[in-house]
């Protein structure tokens, strides 16, 4: 809602009157009172005119019976489905849904979380182009080497095959140019090959390893598509329930992992199996104080890598302040891969970073855009950088005289307010 309600038109439909007048306060959006599993609350609410149909109750059922009505309604539409099942997402991967899209939040906050792992010092990141173009967000702390801070960035020797994309200096937001200079404190994004992601997070936390080994707290549904995502990378991972019942169906289904039946904050139990050795410790419990005493009990027990999923948006400030390292909101995640299929349809990606304020897109250019044929150095800002460019299926990491071609995608960072109207400028 947040990141949509400014540039759409939107309806939004829902049983809760309640819900619905505090979103009708909050944002400027029109209300429908009904069932969205009603056909005729549906087309009372307008279905038959959109051109996106989003069912993300928290019921699975729901969704998928409100987005199959809203197919046939409202012919011209997309509809995209929210589950919390990764079987549905099979099921239609299958053909067997009568939907446009399913998108599962177990499976994005696994996609997520399986990312951060991959470069520990990032606050959060993401990929692009399969894969070959990585996002990522750096904190720069006190005593950060002198190849990041102080100099120039004309003149500083950061990896290659990476550009800052933006210097987020507490409340403001810098699109850097050559004069421009990092300093402690400020948070950087940065564009750049795998690679490159890996290289500058050593560079800013040099003595972070690479993380082969794993505990996660809560053996649910999030909890399991995470393990099982890590485990398919290799890497060794323990597992924490507290239901016994839960814990041997766990150990039965994913027998790449260790299941332990235990509620993972017994000071003996947390020596005995040596918890505190390990690399990382993820906390994917259902309820965010938990999660949150938990992890501050396995640091205390020398846990370096805390990860924690927030269910509330709330949460997230909370566990920064708690010293969590990195917390993961799966509602945000789920949004990020939702909200493209409201942008152009040159738009194959979209990531929300700092609560939405800032978005970087993956969209092609078209054939009329101004930006063909001109070299990087003599393009107008405006409010937008391009960080890389993807052509032939290819990512080149741009250079002040390299050219843009008709064709190509490029991966472009803004402020979401302006999204939009860039978009549209390329």
């Amino acid at each position: 809602m947040e990141a949509l309600h400014e540039e759409h038109d939107i309806t939004v439909l829902d049983t809760e009157t309640t819900r619905l007048t505090g979103l009708a306060g909050r944002y400027d959006v029109a209300t429908y009172a009904g069932d969205g599993t009603s056909r005729r609350d549906l087309a009372a609410a307008g279905v038959r005119d959109a051109d996106l149909v989003i069912a993300c109750t928290s019921r699975d059922e729901v969704n998928l019976v409100a987005g199959m009505f809203a197919r046939r309604e409202a012919k011209h539409a997309t509809t995209v489905i929210r589950t919390s099942n990764v079987e549905y997402v099979e099921v239609w991967r299958e053909g067997q849904l009568d939907v446009d899209f399913v998108v599962s939040s177990e499976l994005e906050t696994a996609h997520a979380i399986s990312r951060i792992i991959g470069v520990p010092a990032a606050r959060q990141t993401d990929v692009f182009a399969d894969g070959q173009v990585q996002l990522v967000e750096f904190d720069v702390e006190d005593g950060a080497p002198p190849e990041v801070v102080g100099a120039p960035l004309r003149d500083a020797r950061f990896p290659r095959d990476s550009k800052v994309a933006a210097i987020i200096r507490g409340d403001e937001m810098l699109l850097p140019g050559g004069d421009d200079r990092i300093q402690s404190g400020d948070r950087i994004v940065i564009l750049g090959s795998p690679a490159a992601a890996q290289a500058w997070s050593t560079l800013l936390a040099p003595g972070e390893s690479t993380v082969r080994d794993v505990v996660i707290y809560g053996a649910g549904r999030v909890g399991t598509a995470i393990a099982r995502m890590l485990v398919d990378q290799g890497i060794s991972v323990r597992m924490i329930e507290s239901s016994r019942e839960r814990a041997q169906q766990v150990a039965e289904t994913l027998p790449g992992a260790r299941v332990y039946h235990a509620t993972g904050i017994d000071p003996e139990f947390l020596e005995r199996e040596r918890i505190g050795q390990s690399r990382a410790a993820i906390f994917a419990m259902r309820d965010d104080a938990k999660n949150l005493y938990a992890a501050s009990l396995a640091g205390v027990h020398g846990v370096r890598f805390t990860i924690a999923i927030a269910h509330e948006a709330v949460s997230v400030e909370a566990f920064e302040h708690a010293g969590i390292d990195v917390s993961v909101n799966p509602r945000a995640v789920t949004a990020e891969e939702i909200i493209r299929f409201a942008h152009d349809p040159r738009t194959k990606q979209v990531a929300l970073l700092e609560g939405n304020r800032y978005e970087v897109i993956d969209v092609t250019l078209k054939d009329t855009s101004e930006y063909i044929g001109k070299r990087f150095k003599e393009m107008p800002i405006r409010g937008a950088l391009i960080g890389a460019v993807v052509r032939n299926g290819t990512a080149i990491f741009p250079r002040r005289d390299d050219v843009l071609e008709a064709g190509d995608r490029v991966i472009v960072f803004t402020q979401a307010a302006d999204a939009d109207r860039v978009v549209k400028a390329l």
